[in-house]
């Protein structure tokens, strides 16, 4: 959430960016909404002054009938306090509701666009392998060296679900490790979070819990959802809490099931893992003073390519245009992965980072004591370290051998105990 009086300062810089990202969100409202509450404040000091004065002119020697009068002012100006209290703590909770649905700012190299073909690519890393034969997609090789089975989950779950199986489990268990090995390096502290979390935190880290729009799990009764990122149950570890200035900045690595919908996602991208119900993923969540964020984003991103780089997969870096950032972020990188089994061979992608600056911690109350002793905002920032079912497509489609095997990177071979998966007999 932007601050209040950012927005009123700034309005057509705000309101810009919001047709720049191409969102519903009343800007002009939340500066009615404060030019009101601002009238409010004052009206209530008056009138708190009166009261005072009131109550202090009721000590004197009073005949009857001035104490009568007095007695009655007190009354009005009791009722004009509660009915100004009244409509200020509306006001006020009108304001934070339409402040809530306007995005976080742009950085100012963020490409303005809508959608995917807007987004810029500003790096590449590796080269597609030309294969001698024709390769498999992930979901043929998966069933012929029996890893995956989707056909039993779709009858056990529904669709858009998958068992791992033989070594694809030691895959996944692979992953991790190698991951979370490259991030302890890094001082990030690593977690295995919970997989439901309250809906006043889904809605603080920016997501939308419940509504036909929604691509999130809400359990019955209020009783919470289920996460779709480690984002979120990292995101609220500090909700409401005072993080000391000289801990900052504070890095963390959670492992967690993933729980999403898909709405809207049919399509031939979603074949397969590549947007399934429920999947393994290994989040970064860092926590930072604001000068420190710019700077913590990048490395970040680094990390990300450092991960797929020791995996030997190629891929491109891209820049995600407005109208795709999604509402917390400022800015956000997306590292899409070399996929030889889709449509002859394209770029699909498999981990994201945002830098959302202070937007989540206004709306999580997340702040850290400067050194003047004024409570300030921390940065929040987020980074895919692997999202282990699309690590799984890059490294079987990308490493598949013409009698149907599937090598196993150098670097994850010691996670797995293996560096070969072959077909069973």
């Amino acid at each position: 959430m932007l601050d209040y009086r950012f927005i009123v300062d700034n309005l057509d810089a705000v309101k810009a960016n919001i047709k720049a990202r191409f969102m519903d969100a009343d800007a002009d409202a939340v500066a009615r909404f404060f030019k009101r509450r601002t009238e409010l404040t004052t009206l209530l000091q008056g009138l708190q002054r009166e009261r005072n004065n009131n109550a202090a002119a009721m000590k004197g020697k009073l005949e009857d009938a001035a104490r009568a009068r007095i007695i009655e002012e007190g009354k009005k100006i009791k009722d004009e306090i509660a009915a100004a209290e009244s409509e200020l703590k509306q006001t006020e909770a009108d304001m934070e509701a339409e402040a809530r649905r306007i995005p976080n700012m742009a950085h100012p190299a963020v490409p303005a666009g809508k959608d995917d073909d807007d987004c810029i690519e500003i790096k590449r890393s590796g080269v597609p392998r030309k294969f001698d034969f024709e390769p498999k997609d992930h979901v043929a090789l998966g069933q012929e060296l029996d890893i995956i089975d989707f056909d039993t989950a779709t009858k056990v779950s529904g669709a858009k679900f998958y068992y791992l199986k033989n070594e694809g489990v030691f895959l996944e268990l692979g992953l991790v490790r190698y991951a979370l090995d490259i991030l302890q390096k890094r001082a990030f502290t690593p977690f295995i979070t919970p997989d439901i979390a309250k809906e006043e935190i889904l809605s603080g880290i920016g997501f939308n819990p419940r509504g036909a729009e929604t691509n999130v799990y809400a359990l019955e009764e209020n009783a919470g959802c289920l996460v779709g990122t480690a984002e979120i149950t990292l995101g609220g570890y500090y909700s409401g809490a005072i993080i000391p200035a000289d801990k900052l900045p504070v890095r963390m690595a959670g492992l967690s099931h993933c729980f999403r919908k898909e709405a809207g996602a049919a399509g031939q991208f979603s074949k397969g893992l590549y947007r399934v119900h429920q999947f393994t993923k290994l989040e970064m969540f860092v926590y930072c003073l604001p000068e420190q964020s710019e700077a913590l984003h990048e490395e970040l991103r680094t990390i990300e390519e450092e991960i797929f780089s020791g995996l030997e997969i190629p891929f491109r870096v891209i820049e995600t245009c407005a109208g795709s950032l999604g509402a917390p972020a400022y800015r956000k990188w997306d590292i899409e992965a070399w996929l030889p089994g889709r449509n002859g061979g394209e770029y699909g992608e498999v981990t994201s980072t945002s830098n959302c600056t202070d937007y989540q911690a206004r709306r999580l109350g997340i702040r850290y004591k400067d050194a003047g002793g004024k409570n300030r905002f921390v940065h929040m920032l987020n980074g895919t370290a692997v999202a282990v079912s699309r690590a799984i497509i890059a490294i079987i489609e990308n490493f598949q051998q013409a009698d149907g095997t599937v090598k196993i990177p150098a670097a994850l071979a010691p996670y797995c105990g293996f560096n070969i998966i072959k077909r069973k007999t």
